[in-house]
């Protein structure tokens, strides 16, 4: 199964690495930044195709890593060549790119996996055998300054990760969205605070900031049978639950005492298996394209997250 690389920016050296690691066929890159084409040559032998209609010429798959306002361009061609494609998020810069995408997808028969990494967080993962049933979530995802990412707000940036998170928890509809940001060193909102609503009736409050003074990436979960946290910085999870009391002389936690009777308090910190996302969601993406299992990170699930962010960026702006 052979695959192309489209952007080796930042992140597009370290998907690079990364598919070194998968069965995939590395065949060559497509990048028009002579910088970017000098790294490969420096450090890869890997062939440098002079056009993105070449690099599709040679390949089953491609793997898109560009700038954002690249990415409806790039994947359009790529599907409308009938080639599978994994696209990094945010899927597109709009959600009118974003439908196209999928209806050309499902006229082509094609994959398409989009890059929410933070599905394969092991934080996350360790929870497989939770069943979410939130009824209010908050989430904090702040960050040191980069002018690498604001070529997009930091809803598109930042928040989106925590959007497509909250979204695979809550398959309720959106009832009401309501989010203030600011911008402070670029054009677009740099801090950025959105309340949530979903017709099921849970809450999700969630902040993102990429001026911050520390890193921080967290979503608590508060369900009426638990409370769940999760530290994707980190890679930590716990599970606080409130049990009816009962027999039992192994039980190592807390009691109290409640007017509904006595109640015990267990803390479970699940196993951790460290993991590398990147190399892991590329792997489950070969997987889908030679097995024609459904992808992980569909593109209809990218397209949900951009929706949510989009309404998110119109409220802030007034639209």
């Amino acid at each position: 199964m052979k695959i192309g690389l489209a952007g080796v920016g930042h992140l597009g050296k370290i998907h690079l690495k990364c598919l070194l690691n998968t069965p995939f066929e590395v065949v060559g890159i497509y990048d028009p930044d002579e910088s970017a084409q000098q790294f490969v040559k420096d450090h890869y032998d890997l062939r440098i195709f002079d056009t993105f209609e070449e690099m599709l010429d040679h390949v089953d798959c491609v793997d898109i890593v560009s700038p954002t306002l690249h990415h409806f361009d790039i994947a359009q061609r790529a599907i409308s060549a009938g080639k599978h494609v994994f696209i990094e998020k945010p899927l597109t810069e709009t959600t009118e790119q974003a439908e196209v995408l999928v209806s050309l997808a499902a006229q082509n028969q094609v994959k398409v996996q989009v890059g929410h990494v933070e599905r394969y967080n092991p934080a996350i993962r360790s929870l497989k055998n939770v069943i979410f049933k939130p009824r209010f979530i908050e989430g904090h995802r702040l960050a040191v300054f980069n002018p690498r990412g604001t070529d997009v707000s930091v809803v598109l940036d930042l928040m989106i990760h925590d959007l497509d998170i909250i979204l695979h928890m809550i398959k309720d509809e959106v009832v009401d969205v309501r989010a203030n940001g600011v911008n402070i060193v670029s054009g677009t909102p740099d801090i950025c605070n959105a309340r949530i609503e979903f017709a099921g009736g849970a809450v999700v409050n969630l902040t993102a900031s990429r001026i911050s003074m520390k890193n921080m990436r967290k979503i608590r979960v508060f369900q009426e049978d638990a409370y769940i946290s999760l530290d994707f910085l980190e890679k930590e999870a716990q599970i606080i639950k409130i049990e009816n009391d009962a027999e039992d002389d192994n039980f190592s936690g807390m009691v109290i005492r409640t007017n509904d009777g006595v109640k015990r308090i267990s803390i479970d910190s699940p196993v951790i298996m460290q993991n590398n996302a990147i190399e892991d969601e590329l792997i489950d993406f070969y997987q889908s394209v030679v097995h024609g299992a459904e992808v992980s990170v569909t593109i209809e699930d990218g397209l949900r997250a951009l929706k949510l962010a989009q309404i998110i960026q119109n409220k802030i702006t007034g639209v």
